[in-house]
């Protein structure tokens, strides 16, 4: 029997799963990041998942992004041989077009993040396709889809290697995982693809992360294969490795580890790593040709009990007011809520200043970073009385480049984003007397709660890389590298990795 699939159903289908997924955490995150919340024993990672699960919250209350990030689109496609659409369009042409509405969609935009000419004018397409799509023909009369929309923050850790047939997996995994940072987000989960052909095994990766977590029923029941004993090995020594909640030091790095194998090559090793990050977003479902597809809210009971407030160590700053000083008193780990204007900045802005500069021109009119934070940052744009989308930070290490540029020549203060600086950067600010703060990634929704006011100042055809200017009340952050070039991301980590030896084991 042939099944009819209309066109507009499928649509639909992506339309609205997309949309779905932007306010919508998978209910397994959200109970193993409850969990994990429960078991963790440093302050500041416990601090951190706080956020990201009352933000969650909060966007499933409020139908907003989880993240400002709202992602590269990746689609697979299982299209049963008894199938047949209604269209004389290809099936990416379908996919796109149930991105562009469910990406440009009044009631709860979602931001625009693809650029084409990717090395070259790098202009955004404004509806955030095209999307990556994968499609293989299968038994049956019915498409199944798996639908992500994929963060760049986690996207660019991503890992390939080739091994030899007789090196470790593991070993790999575990001498990687340090040298992505945390600009991917943790806690999350790795998905891993073993086997194939270079491409295969990328493929591999990125639809393991598709899969439910269940490390938790694993271990209780214990493997029944060495793809399950993998699976329990790498979480385990993930985890040991003391990274913790956006990267501050901490028991949970990694919910869960997907892996997904397939015949290689006999002289061949492929093997790659893709994260998720704390904003994941992923969804399946199935069309039987009986119409578009139906998404049911997960409840709210599904959310732990657990509202984040700030610190009361934590300390109010004027940014209006603000002092070399004060700047220079704080320490890596200190909590601080920000009152006052700031600037945003992130890529593109900063390469048109460095391109003015070089030029010996003038910044634009109105655009001045003296005595100044910089949050980067791209937001989604607003919708009711908002006065900006979702604006949580984007990863501080890809301004690492331009750090010495606007602190010796624009007179710029600090900077706030997420994730750790790396050597280039933090001499800049040790040599500059200057700072860098974090905010939590993965906490967007709750961040923008934190911003009264948003307007253009500079370069206003650039859309979410544009530079605004906010003001702020009492927006949460921590000291990530303080005046003297210490940083809170090598502190943390190595500080948390020699207390999990001594601290007893608690199964998940």
């Amino acid at each position: 029997m042939t099944t009819l699939i209309r066109e507009n159903d499928f649509i639909q289908s992506i339309a609205d799963s997309l949309q779905f997924i932007s306010y919508y955490h998978p209910v397994d995150y959200i109970k193993a990041l409850g969990h994990a919340y429960e078991l963790e024993e440093s302050e500041a990672a416990k601090d951190a998942i706080a956020q990201i699960l009352t933000n969650s919250r909060m966007c499933a209350e409020g139908h907003r992004p989880i993240c400002q990030d709202t992602g590269i689109v990746v689609v697979f496609v299982k299209v049963g041989m008894n199938c047949r659409f209604d269209s004389q369009k290809s099936l990416e042409h379908l996919v796109n077009e149930g991105v562009r509405q469910a990406y440009t969609n009044p009631l709860n935009p979602l931001r625009s993040s693809i650029l084409s000419d990717p090395a070259g004018a790098r202009k955004n397409t404004r509806d955030n396709t095209p999307a990556v799509v994968h499609v293989s023909l299968v038994p049956g009369n019915e498409v199944s889809v798996d639908i992500a929309a994929k963060g760049g923050g986690s996207e660019n850790k991503s890992k390939f290697v080739m091994l030899n047939p007789s090196d470790s997996v593991v070993d790999w995994v575990i001498k990687t995982v340090p040298t992505m940072g945390s600009g991917w987000c943790p806690p999350g989960m790795l998905g891993i693809g073993i086997g194939g052909s270079a491409e295969k095994a990328m493929i591999l990766a990125k639809e393991a992360l598709m899969e439910p977590i269940d490390m938790a029923e694993l271990k209780q029941r214990g493997p029944k294969s060495r793809v399950e004993e993998l699976r329990i090995e790498i979480y385990d020594k993930v985890n040991a490795l003391g990274i913790g909640a956006q990267g501050l030091g901490g028991l949970s790095t990694v919910l869960d580890v997907k892996i997904l194998d397939y015949p290689t090559h006999a002289a061949s090793l492929p093997v790659a790593m893709i994260p998720n990050c704390a904003a994941t977003r992923h969804i399946h479902f199935t069309l039987t040709g009986e119409g578009p597809a139906l998404f049911t809210p997960p409840s709210l009971t599904d959310w732990p009990k657990v509202t984040w407030s700030p610190s009361p160590n934590s300390r109010h700053v004027n940014l209006d007011h603000i002092s070399a000083a004060e700047v220079q008193s704080w320490k890596p780990g200190d909590t601080l809520l920000l009152s006052g204007k700031l600037l945003t900045g992130r890529d593109a802005a900063h390469q048109r200043i460095q391109q003015l500069l070089n030029q010996g021109q003038p910044l634009p009119e109105g655009l001045d970073f003296t005595g100044r934070f910089i949050y980067y940052v791209g937001p989604v744009d607003p919708v009711g009385d908002e006065v900006v989308g979702p604006a949580g930070p984007t990863t501080a290490t890809r301004m690492d480049k331009f750090t010495h540029m606007m602190l010796s020549q624009t007179g710029l203060l600090g900077m706030i984003g997420k994730a750790e600086r790396g050597p280039v950067a933090i001499e800049a600010i040790r040599q500059h007397r200057s700072v860098s703060l974090i905010a939590v990634g993965g906490a967007a929704y709750l961040v923008a709660k934190a911003i009264r006011a948003s307007r253009v100042v500079a370069f206003p055809e650039l859309g979410m890389e544009a530079i605004y200017e906010f003001t702020v009340e009492n927006m949460p952050v921590t000291v990530a590298v303080d005046s003297l070039g210490e940083s809170i991301h090598h502190l943390g980590p190595k500080k948390w990795q020699s207390k999990i030896g001594t601290i007893p084991v608690v199964s998940v």
